[in-house]
């Protein structure tokens, strides 16, 4: 079975499943399609991979005859975000009759009223309508996605759970809790991503404001380059916090993952705006207790509140803060969900999982049955979950960043 994955590039979160497909065994030929090269924002910000060393990886720009063959003549193909830059192509392979996956975040993420747009709606007809009745599915890479394509009436029962599947290297849960009743050491948190607004990185001084107040001992770290840094810092001197809470500045994604595995406490704070968001992955298989937004895409398809984290559900801080309260009230409950979102990850959101399920149901079809969607997971059946609406969108400032 030969499987092309084709996408804008390939980076640090894509690499997991591609070299899980890569590995997976004389059955599987997996190549990698990367149509651009990164942009230089990204590659300063350790997004970049050697691609060179990668075998299964072909670069459209330099061998562009084989980047087309393969995407011809492939049994399966799956196509990510391409930048328009290969549309006849794809228009091509995905009225072929073969196997072909469609892997997309959010079309709506600024509110779904915009499909009312004729021109948008001309221009989504060509590029998914037309191919509701051929074996062409869609890789929900969000738990709102699915909502979004469900407006315009696309990929109907072809609706499949997918996502993001960064591997931190942390396979067993043995995190040294701290903060615990009676510890001599503070509860730890993080919050790590773009200084930018939709993130919300200002909720996470807030409560290290309002912790302070109560009496709670505590560390904060911010890691993250944007243009709220100077925001925040100002919050933090502002609330006389200099000394718990630190707002570092940008590191490689590296330095992230290290931070995270001696965090007790992941904040996530993004709002609708945030199509996926892989730190989420990446804190969980660390084993922190998250502390996290609905709205982001990521969050439904990997918190279940109250056993793996807690999820607050409308984007105000309000919500967020009552969350993050319960964990410092019952300190213990730190320990139990960080231990429960590390074997999430380490059990079922993975790259290996996610590599096995597709195969399973690439072989299934090309066997002539009717595949089954995964049980969960990876794969599973995307169902549709109603997204944030237009009262929603008025509270925030509505623009991707």
């Amino acid at each position: 079975m030969k499987i092309t994955f084709v996408s804008n590039y390939i980076n640090h979160h894509q690499l997991p499943f591609c070299r899980a497909m890569a590995q997976y065994g004389r059955d599987v030929e997996f190549f990698f399609i990367q149509v651009m090269p990164m942009e230089e924002k990204r590659v300063s910000m350790g997004w970049s991979v050697d691609e060179r060393l990668l075998p299964f990886v072909v670069l459209y720009y330099e061998d562009k005859e084989r980047a087309e063959r393969l995407i011809e003549e492939s049994d399966v193909v799956l196509f990510g975000w391409t930048e328009g830059l290969i549309e006849d192509i794809e228009e091509k392979r995905l009225s072929s009759g073969k196997l072909s996956f469609r892997v997309s975040e959010r079309i709506y993420r600024e509110g779904q009223w915009k499909f009312l747009s004729p021109k948008g709606l001309m221009h989504k007809y060509r590029e998914h309508f037309v191919y509701r009745n051929l074996p062409v599915y869609l890789l929900c890479t969000g738990a709102y996605v699915a909502s979004d394509f469900h407006l315009i009436e696309s990929y109907p029962g072809k609706m499949l759970k997918w996502g993001y599947f960064p591997d931190t290297g942390v396979d067993c849960f043995a995190k040294d809790r701290t903060g615990m009743k009676g510890s001599p050491e503070p509860l730890k948190m993080l919050w790590a991503g773009r200084l930018i607004d939709l993130k919300h990185p200002e909720y996470a001084v807030r409560a290290a404001k309002t912790l302070r107040q109560k009496g709670h001992w505590f560390e904060l770290d911010i890691i993250g380059e944007g243009p709220m840094k100077e925001r925040l810092e100002d919050m933090v001197s502002a609330f006389d916090l200099g000394d718990a809470v630190r707002v570092l500045g940008g590191r490689k994604p590296a330095q992230v993952i290290e931070a995270m595995k001696g965090a007790d406490i992941f904040l996530f704070t993004s709002n609708y705006l945030e199509g996926w968001g892989a730190v989420v992955n990446e804190a969980m298989q660390c084993g922190c207790a998250l502390v996290a937004s609905g709205e982001a895409g990521s969050v439904p398809f990997l918190i279940e509140d109250g056993f793996s984290g807690l999820v607050y559900e409308d984007g105000k801080y309000e919500s967020f803060e009552k969350k993050l309260f319960k964990l410092f009230d019952k300190p213990e409950l730190v320990s139990q969900y960080g231990e429960s979102a590390f074997h999430t990850i380490n059990n079922t959101w993975n790259a290996k999982r996610a590599a096995a399920e597709l195969v399973r149901f690439c072989g299934e079809f090309l066997l002539g049955k009717d595949p089954l969607p995964a049980e969960y997971g990876p794969m599973s059946r995307a169902g549709v979950i109603k997204a944030p609406g237009f009262v929603r969108t008025l509270e925030e400032k509505n623009r991707l960043e």
